[in-house]
Formats: structure tokens, sequence, C-alpha cells
């Protein structure tokens, strides 16, 4: 079924990359960046925390107290909360619901025992003279006070005081992520390289992203002079700056809208945009924030290169709220701006903003050719298809030209692979929590949950915000759509004022979300994760609270109560303070599906949640900072960090860089502050600058090692290919573990000094590693060691982690390991050609046994025509933002339902989309997509739905024309003969076996799709077949002549067997090979000439628009024919006698030399046979043995030659007598 497709010239959306949606304007489409927002996250997201302890803190022993000071304190009693009561004090009965119930704050025993709690409060604190500012009661049993050092003092020593904690250690406020990473400090990093003014020196990174906001006091620097010198310098118009490692950066400040050649300086040193593959007719414009220039109108951009490299101590406010002071990373680097991402006009949606590949291939060849040291590439999305996409190619030649490359790694977390950015070369970044900004909001029922906060008021003597709490759909305004999402429009002012809103998080702008609140006359929002995610810090319109998931179910229930109350308080006041760091939620995991998982990713985790970095602004607007979350923004430390290692050490490789950070790793925690050890998520740990210094042993790698892994995958590189696994990187993946596999590893010591191995984790599979200790002389010594894993009870088709660490002197040298033992090993998919064919595909298993195997299909492809045209080729054809639909029914019972788009040209970008829909013509049900930088794409639905499809092509970058082409594998039936050989295939462990696929009749020019079935390990290989152009009919059996080959006779031509039906014969006899003429029927009648040669036909094959074959039947040969006479000189004689036989053959061939056999048979001895040579005359003569005496018959027989018929003589009868007696000597007999 097929509707006629449509095109829309319009710019669309490329979903695979997108990772998020932020406050204000966002290039979210093609960006992994900051939050995992607005938009619903599907598989969840941020980092899983433990949920508060209950019950009576009695039994807590607070920290030892070496002296107070005054200031706020939380005051904590021994009795317990409201909630944790289970009873014990005279008159009170017991306030703890019991299990699946909840506490009912407004009942009267709660009421009551809350109104003692607050009573004995009151009381301690009039014993020291102190007021109470806040009183809990309810999830806790404390109060606040500002408290002078005496008071804190005697109230320490009360009995019924069990914890005086200062308020700021609750009211926790972010600390930067560079003090987190222990650059700060006298004893911090930068002091130990020589402060942060030394930090990063003489290095250029290069962020590809939406620009730069070049009056940012993070790239603030001097003008740039004339004259050359230590600082970048203007040689005509371009910036010139001698880097540490002893080459030039060469950049250039490319003027554009509200951006001047005055806006480059001695910190931002180079700005360029690319805008020809996006199309400047695609773009915003001012109005939404957008600039034909390097200025950045959405943030992103600026706060990546400012988090990698923004200068020292810069003041930080949000919102009008001071954040303190912020540094880069590296902030004594410098930053080179290569704009190539894009905000379309529509400021409401982040469908038409993007990043063409085009522009970043354009832009990374430019940064090699400008001398960045660094790049930082926050761009990505979908799970990564490759590892060799052309970005990935592109970063390869970056990484061999020196360049450091730090890719984001996905905000598509926590579900497993899921991760972008795979290639080796390039270090893919994780997102790790920090502590963060926070508020608490304290229900009515006496239930406190901290979340993310940065608009809950904090000025001191503020009473806290309280006010009823009420679900958003509960305040739905007539008609609404998502009102519990808080969707725009969606709340009803009359029942939404005064409140305030608790809302889902999803779908729609966070930050439109408590918009809609304010629009409603809420006053404040309580936003909460449905499914684990991100807790955002984002300048909201109303106060808000921005909580996990781990508290959805208790915070949904009770805001549907009636009565039900919220009170929002800045800080932590909760007795649970989330430890760090947590890989978040939505980072991207792998492992990487991608050239056979044999390559371990994420590389590493730094800080992506909640980071405070620079903003955008227009030209002659206010410098502005943000909160984002995501891995871009974990990105970009590591970025930062590079260039701190790299301002020490110059010359390092971008493999020495990564191997220093990934070494010296540690392990992440999770919610109860329990170790991570999955590499999936964290890869070889969180980054630890205070070590990366000092690795021990490093991994080394580069272009050549790389192309053989690419040849490793099974490309044609023109390099001898490595098995993947043994690319020599700091971690280990072996995708498909069937029989013992040794993976060999070298490393370069960084010191003089002993190593021993040590293995942990891989639970079932044997690890050997040779040798077990490693010895070095001096620095810059290399040695290798092998490492063999064998399975043993692991789990099959399912990874076993664990590390492989080298220990010495005090270092600890860290590598990732994940083994996969697998069932079977089969390539997805192999390719034939022609009408008829076979392809041999080779399987490993990985158990010995036989393996039944199921041939299905194989089903013709259906090329989707184009409606506009129907005698264009191809499917359709367009440019940059045009759209193509395209309509197919999939039947019932289909194994396999692929959907191909095939580019005619290479260099263009399609994408496409596949939906599921809820009838003929109808509306969207499910989708799927591939969306990768490719120019092809592909769709596989194994045992899809039956229904209707449409399949959305969109031309994302470039002009081309493509093809559509859908197939339908069908679970019974299918054409042209498809069959495997042998079946069942026995199979053993580790050993590479081989069956082939065979198919025969299949029509020309038309793809087809075949499965094969591994019996019941849900593997399956897809056979393509390409039948091209229409094959000669095959012969299978021969053609063949019946008949006698004698002169007179008539011989008659069978044309045989052959695979194609429907066919006439024509046919042409033959004499010795050559053509008889005018002898083209299938009869023949044998003539005197043709004796003493051989008779052919050769057999011809037609049908219509098929080519003829020919194929030959076996000669059969005309003798001359023969007579043979044998003439007895005597028919009696006696037993003396010798009787001559004499034999004559008459025959035109030639006959001389042949043997001719005389046989002589006596009934009572039997025959016996004698041999006589014919002369020139065809004559021959033998005299007979004497005979006994008896009756004999003699006949002479020739056999025949090639060219002369056999023949017989008539049969001559013989008797032998006894002579008269002469004497007494005995008869002979024939012996």
């Amino acid at each position: 079924m097929l509707n006629q497709p449509w095109t829309r010239s319009q710019r669309g959306e490329h979903p695979a990359r997108t990772s998020f949606t932020h406050t204000g304007r966002s290039v979210a489409a093609l960006l992994t960046i900051a939050a995992v927002a607005a938009a619903t996250v599907l598989g969840g997201a941020a980092a899983t925390a433990a949920p508060a302890p209950a019950g009576s803190l009695g039994g807590v022993i607070s920290p030892p107290v070496t002296g107070f000071e005054a200031g706020r304190y939380i005051v904590q009693l021994a009795d317990a909360a409201v909630a944790t009561y289970d009873g014990g004090v005279t008159g009170f009965a017991p306030t703890q619901p019991d299990v699946g119930e909840r506490l009912n704050a407004q009942s009267k025993n709660a009421q009551s025992y809350s109104d003692f709690l607050t009573e004995r409060q009151e009381q301690v604190a009039a014993e020291v003279g102190a007021d109470i500012d806040y009183s809990y009661t309810l999830a806790i049993n404390a109060f606040a006070a500002e408290l002078s050092t005496r008071q804190a003092v005697e109230l320490s020593a009360l009995k019924g005081v069990i914890a005086l904690t200062r308020d700021e250690l609750k009211h926790v406020t972010a600390v930067p992520s560079v003090d987190f990473l222990g650059l700060t400090g006298y004893d911090g990093v930068w002091a130990g390289i020589g402060g942060p003014q030394a930090a990063g020196n003489g290095i250029v990174v290069g962020v590809l992203d939406t620009g730069i906001a070049p009056e940012n006091p993070s790239f603030t620097g001097k003008p740039l002079g004339t004259t050359a010198g230590s600082d970048p310098y203007l040689n005509g118009t371009t910036i010139t700056f001698a880097k540490s490692d002893g080459g030039t950066f060469t950049g250039e400040c490319v003027t554009g809208e509200q951006f001047t050649a005055a806006a480059c300086n001695t910190k931002l040193i180079g700005a360029r945009y690319y805008v020809s593959g996006f199309g400047l007719d695609q773009i915003g414009d001012a109005s939404v924030g957008e600039y034909v220039s390097p200025r950045d109108g959405d943030g992103h951009g600026s706060h990546t290169a400012s988090t990698a490299v923004g200068n020292h101590d810069v003041a930080a406010s949000v919102a009008g709220r001071d954040f303190g002071l912020i540094s880069g990373v590296a902030p004594a680097a410098k930053v080179a701006a290569y704009k190539v991402c894009w905000s379309g006009p529509d400021a409401a949606s982040a469908d038409d903003d993007g990043c063409a590949t085009s522009d970043m291939l354009a832009a990374i060849d430019q940064s090699v050719a400008d001398g960045v040291d660094v790049l930082n590439f926050s761009i990505g999305g979908g799970s990564a298809t490759t590892t060799v996409s052309p970005t990935d190619i592109a970063f390869l030649g970056a990484a061999s030209a020196g360049i450091f490359v730090a890719a984001a790694a996905g905000n598509s977390g926590p579900d497993a692979s899921t991760l972008d950015n795979a290639s080796p070369w390039i270090t893919t970044v994780a997102a790790s929590t920090i502590p963060s900004y926070e508020a608490t909001a304290t229900l009515g029922n006496g239930m406190a949950y901290a979340g993310a906060s940065i608009t809950v008021d904090i000025t001191p003597g503020v009473p806290p915000l309280t006010g009823p709490l009420a679900r958003a759909d509960l305040l739905a305004a007539p008609a609404a759509v998502d009102a519990l999402l808080c969707a725009p429009g969606s709340l009803d002012p009359t029942l939404t004022a005064g409140k305030i809103v608790f809302c889902q998080r999803g779908v729609y702008d966070r930050v439109a979300k408590s918009a809609e609140v304010k629009r409603a006359g809420g006053i404040g929002m309580l936003l909460v994760n449905k499914t684990p995610g991100s807790i955002d810090t984002d300048d909201h319109s109303v106060p808000t609270v921005h909580l996990d998931s781990m508290y959805w179910d208790a915070t949904f229930a009770y805001a549907a109560e009636p009565g039900a109350t919220v009170t929002f308080t800045p800080g932590n006041s909760t007795s649970y303070e989330p430890p760090t760091p947590q890989v978040a939620g939505f980072s991207s995991r792998g492992p990487v599906l991608a050239d056979g998982s044999d390559i371990l990713k994420p590389d590493i985790a730094a800080p992506g949640v909640a980071i405070l970095a620079d903003g955008a602004n227009a030209e002659g607007a206010p410098p502005t900072f943000q909160f984002l979350s995501g891995t871009s923004m974990a990105s970009p430390h590591i970025a930062g960090l590079a260039a701190l290692y790299l301002g020490e050490r110059p010359n390092a490789s971008p493999a020495e860089v990564k191997s220093a950070m990934m070494t010296t790793a540690y392990d992440t925690v999770d919610g109860s502050g329990e170790l991570v050890t999955d590499p999936f998520a964290q890869g070889a740990g969180h980054v630890d600058p205070t070590r990366y210094f000092e690795p021990g042993l490093l991994y080394l790698n580069g272009p050549d090692d790389w192309w053989s892994f690419i040849a490793g995958i099974g490309y044609d590189v023109g390099v001898p290919p490595i098995d993947p696994s043994n690319l020599n990187l700091a971690s280990i993946a072996v995708g498909a573990l069937t029989a013992p596999e040794t993976i060999t590893r070298t490393v370069t010591a960084t010191r003089a000094g002993d190593f021993s191995a040590q293995v942990t984790g891989l639970p079932g599979i044997d690890v050997a590693v040779v040798p077990s200790t490693l010895s070095f002389g001096a620095a810059g010594e290399s040695a290798s060691y092998a490492v063999t894993f064998s399975r043993t009870d692991a789990a099959l088709d399912a990874f076993s982690t664990g590390s492989i660490d080298w220990f010495g002197d005090g270092t600890r040298v860290h590598s990732p390991v994940a083994v996969q033992p697998v069932t079977l090993v089969a390539p997805q998919s192999v390719a034939g050609t022609g009408t008829r064919g076979s392809v041999d595909v080779s399987v490993t298993a990985g158990a010995s046994g036989d393996i039944p195997l199921g041939a299905v299909g194989l089903a013709p492809g259906v090329r989707q025509p184009n409606a506009a045209d129907p005698a264009d080729p191809h499917s359709g054809s367009g440019a940059s933002g045009d759209q193509f639909s395209y309509q197919v029914e999939v039947p019932a019972g289909t194994e396999l339902a692929r959907f191909d788009l095939n580019s005619v040209d290479d260099t263009a970008d399609l994408d496409l989309t596949v939906y599921l829909l809820d009838g003929d013509g109808g509306q969207p049900v499910a989708g799927w997509q591939s969306a990768t930088s490719s120019a092809d794409e592909r769709v596989d639905l194994p045992t899809p739905d039956a229904g209707f499809y449409l399949m959305l092509v969109e031309v994302f970058s470039g002009s081309t024309a493509f093809d559509m082409t859908t197939f339908a594998v069908p679970a019974t039936g299918g054409v042209g003969s498809f069959a495997v050989a042998p079946n069942p295939l026995p199979a053993v462990q580790g050993v590479p076996i081989s069956y082939t696929a065979s198919w025969s009749g299949l029509a020309p020019e038309t793809d087809y799709l075949g499965l094969v079935h591994y019996g019941d390990t849900g593997l399956s290989t897809a056979v393509g077949v390409a039948s091209g152009p229409a094959q000669a009919p095959l012969n299978t059996v021969a053609p063949s002549i019946t008949g006698t080959a004698k002169v007179g006779m008539r011989l008659t031509a069978q044309p045989g067997e052959w695979d194609t039906a429907g066919l006439s014969f024509s046919y042409q006899w033959q004499r010795d090979g050559v053509n008889i003429r005018h002898s083209t029927g299938r009869y023949y009648t044998v003539m005197k000439k043709d004796r003493g040669h051989s008779l052919g036909v050769v057999v011809t094959a037609k049908k219509a628009g098929v080519p003829t074959a020919t194929a030959a039947s076996a000669r059969v040969m005309v003798k001359y024919g023969s007579k043979l006479d044998l003439d007895l000189r005597s028919h009696t004689v006696t037993t003396s006698d010798r009787v001559r036989v004499r034999v004559e053959l008459d025959s035109s061939g030639r006959v001389s030399g042949q043997a001719i056999t005389v046989t002589v048979t006596s009934a009572s001895s039997g025959p016996a046979t004698f041999t006589v040579t014919l002369d020139r005359r065809g004559q021959g003569e033998l005299r007979l043995p004497r005979l006994s005496a008896g009756s004999y018959t003699v006949q002479a027989s020739f056999a025949g030659t090639a060219t002369v018929a056999s023949s017989v003589s008539a049969v001559q009868k013989l008797t032998v007598k006894k002579p008269k007696p002469h004497g007494h000597s005995a008869a002979p007999t024939i012996r």
C-alpha cells in the first residue's frame, strides 16, 4: 500500500543527536548538552540516591567537637520525629505509619506528639536563652537557631541533645568543579605547577560548539598587538601564537553579525563559523538569539569553553544571585571557537536547530590547520553504530596531528548501549555529580526531601516559602493536554492561584513548566522526575525544588491529598546528603555494540551535573552565567585537564594524555556510598588530576595502530589488520569469547621500578597474565604482557567485568576489563550477488554440538516510487531540509522488516524515521530512527507488528537523489529456493566452521533479503542478495543423444535439464566438434561420411529477457563396419594334427595390428582362447595346439576400436579323432 510522498522544505530536527533542552533558547537538537531537560527522558537519568534514614536519632553519636563559633546551628534532639515515633512516651500514642500506609500529619495523635516535640525544643532552647527560627518535628526532631559560642557549648552538654551542626554544613553550596577535582588550594594541582596563571600555559583548546560570548570575563585578555612575543599577536589579520610545544597557532577572528575583529584578544585567539552545510536560509536571527558570526546565542559553546579554559576567579551570578568565583580547568590556556551548531527561526522549538556534518568536518579540518592542541566536542546523541563515521575519521586525522579530542558520551542513560562517540582515538567522557546547590521540600506530613534549586530564597531572615501543595493534573484547565506535565496553557488560574504545584518532568522545557505555574498564579513548583534523571539548577519563574524519581511515589500521592502543604527551605536540611561522585543517571552507557564490542567505552568520568559556567549575551548586553548538566559539561573538564597536562608536557601524544587519565582514575559511588566498578557507566573511573602526572605506566598507540584497528573491524585500508581487542588501550574489551583468547598490551614506564599484576572481578572467567611482574630500569622502557581469558562458568551472552591493575611502589595502574562469552559468533549480515549463487558463512560456536540452521526467505525488496515523477528511477531527490514520506503495509507473520535508505551521493547526510501507524494513513503509535552522520540509513525491525508503516526521509545536509527500499521476510515461504548446507552444522567449541547459503531463480535487478537462524540461540544472519543483471539459464543435467550411431540410423537430441522454466531450445549437430551444415534439428540421420568421426549436439536455451545459454552433449562415435571370417583348413583331424586357423577382417577402417580372439570350445573341457594379430591386409593365421579327441566349435571375435565396429565370425565345427594305432604314445590335451 503506497501513499503519495510529500516534501516539506523546512529544517527538521536531527533526532539521533537530540539530547537536551534547557533554559531559554537552545541548540538542543544536535548537542549532547546540558540538561537531559524538559523533554521526556526515555530510560531515565540522574544519579540514584538512598532514601533518608528514618527513626529516632537517640543512638546516633555526633562528631567530636573541637570548638564552637557563633552562628546558625541545627540542633537535633534524641526523641523520635513524628514519622518514626513508635511509642514509649507516656500519654502519646505511636504515630509511625504501618507498612504500606502513609503518615497523616493532621491526625490528632500526630498533632499531639508534634506539639510535645515542639514544647521540648522550646524548653531546650530556653535553657540557653536561644530563639528558635525553624522547628522540625515530622521527619526530623530538630530546630534551627542562631547561637553564640556560649549557647552552643551549653547546648552540646545538655541531656537529650544529640548533635549540633553548623547550618552551612547542611545548606550545602555547590563545590566548584575545580575544587572537587583538587586543582585549587595551597596543595592543589595548580599550586604544584606554578599556580593558575601557569595552568595550561602555551596550549590552545579548540571548541566545536555554538560559538562564544567574547565579552564574558572568562575570556578577557589584553588587546592583540602586532609585535611578535610570548603573547598572541596579529600578523596582518592572522592571530599568531607561539605554543609551548614549539609549534605556532595561526587563527583568525572572523567578523560577522555582532562580532568584530576586536572581539579577539590574548585569551580568545580564534573565532570562526561554519554555516554552509546547515544553510543560511535555515537559521534564526538575533531576535531568537542567533547570529551569522562566531557569537554564541545559545550559551552552550560559551559554557563548555569557559569550563575548559575560562579565566581564573571570575565572579558569577545567576538571576541576581551571587554564586562566588568560577574558573576553567586550565585558566592559562588559550581558546579558539569554531561555531558549527545553529539555532533555527522557531524560538519555541529545538527541532530546527542543529549541526551539519559538513560544517563540523570543515571546522575539524581548520582546527588542525590552525594548530590547536586540544579539541572539545560536546556534540552527539544516539547510540554509536560505527567507530568510523566521517567525524570519527576526521578526529582520527586530528589525533594523528597530535590533537587530543574529548567528546561527550551522550545523555541517553541509564540504558545500556546508548553511548555515542565511540572511536578509540578520542576520549569519551561520562558525567558525574559533585556537591550541588540544594533546597529542601518539607511536606505537611513531615517528610522532607532535598533536591536541586537556585530559586529558593536564601536571604537571611526571609521566612521560608510555605503553601498548599496540589498536583498539576488536579488543577487542569478545561480540555487541557498534559496538565501533569505543566504544559503551556494547561493550568486553570482559578484553581492554581496561591498554590505550590507538583509537576512531572518531561516533554516540555523545565523552565516552561515554572513559567506556566507563574502564569496561572502559582507561587512555587515541586518538579519531580518519574524515572531516574538529572536534577537541575534551573533559573525558574517561581521558587522550585527539583527532586529525583526516588521521591516520586511519596510526593505524587501526598500532593493529591486534601490540605497537602509543602515548605521550601534553602539547603539540605535532611539527614541524607548524596555521596559524590556518582555517574549521572542521564550519562550514556556502554557496551558499545558497534564493530564487535571490542572497544570499552566510556573512557572516563568527569563532573557534568549542575556545572556553573558562562552563558550567552548579545553585543552590548551584560555577560551571563548558567547552570547546565550533561556529558557536554563533563567533556570540557577532560579537555581542560588535557590542556593542563600538555602545559607541563607539551609533547605528550593524545594516547599518553588519555592513558595517564584512565590509569589513575578512581571508582565512583552509588547512592548509598558504595563503590561502583561498572566500566560501562564510569569507564576507568573518575578522573583524578592529583595523580595523573605520575601514572607509572602508559599505554601508547598512534595512527598506525588506529588504521590497523579499522582493518581489523573489516575495512580494507591497505594495512595489516589487528584483532580490535589488541589495540593498545588502557582498557580491554572482548566482545565475543568462544575459545580461550589471548590479548596483548605494551606499557611504557614513566619511571624505573617493578610492577605486579592483580586481577579483580571478572566472575566466571579465568584470567592469566603473563608475565605477572614487569621490571623497568628507567623511564621510557617498554614491556609487553599477554592476558588469556577462558570461560569457566560465566553466563553466556553477558559481559563479565573487572580490572587488571599493576602495582609498584605505591602506584596503581588501572585498566578496566569487560569480556563477553557468547553462545555463537556469527556475522550479522552477509551479501551475495546473482540470480543464482551462494555465499559461504563462517561461524564459531562457544560450545560443541550440532547447530540446527533455519533458512527463512528470500523476500524481494520493493523500491518505493517517486509519485511526483513516475519516470524517476529513484524514490526521490531533495536538498537540505526536504522531507519525504512513504507508507507501506507489513503483513502478519513477517520475521524481519527492513527499511533501507540509500543516498546516491555519499557526501550527503540523510536521516530515516519509521513509524507504526494506528491504521491506513493513521497516527503514529511507535517509532524507530536511524539518523547517523552517514549518507545511508537502515531500520531493521525483527518480528514487527503487522500494519501500516510510515517512512520519513529527511535530507539533513547536501543535495542528492535516493532510493527507499523495503523488505518483509516471511516466517514461512519465500522465493529463490533459499537453502543452507550442511544442516545441522557440526560445531566444535572455538573452531570456525562454514556453511553455504544458496539460491536460484531470482528475478534480475532486484534486491532480496533472507535470514538464517541458529537453533534457539536467538541469533541470526541476514543474507542480502543483489541479483544484478539477468543471468543465463544454467544447465543442471547435460544434453544427451539417443539412438544407434550407425549409418542410416536416426539419432535424437535430448536438451537435458535447466534451472529456468519456460525455455525453448535449438540444436546444432557437430562432427568432431565442427558444425554440420544444415543439421539444426533435433534429429539426425547418420551418413557414411560420419564413419570414423564423433557426433555431438549443442543445445541453445532461450527465453525472452534472459541471456541465452548453451550446453553440449557427450559425443558418440560413428564407427566403420567390419566383417570377420574364420576358415579352418580341415574340419576333421586327428589328435596328432595341429589345425591351421585363418582369419580375415573386412573393414574400411584401419585394422592392421589389431588382435583377433579365437575361441575353441569343447563340451568336456570348456573354452580356450588364442590371439592372432592382423597384418596390413586384415588377415592373420595361427596353428592350434594338438587337441584331444572330441567335438569342438571354433569362432573368432574382434573387440573393435575407437573407429571400427566389433564383429564375430560364424561358428565352425571341428572334429578330432584318435589316429589309427602305430604305437603307445598318449594324445595331447588342451592345457
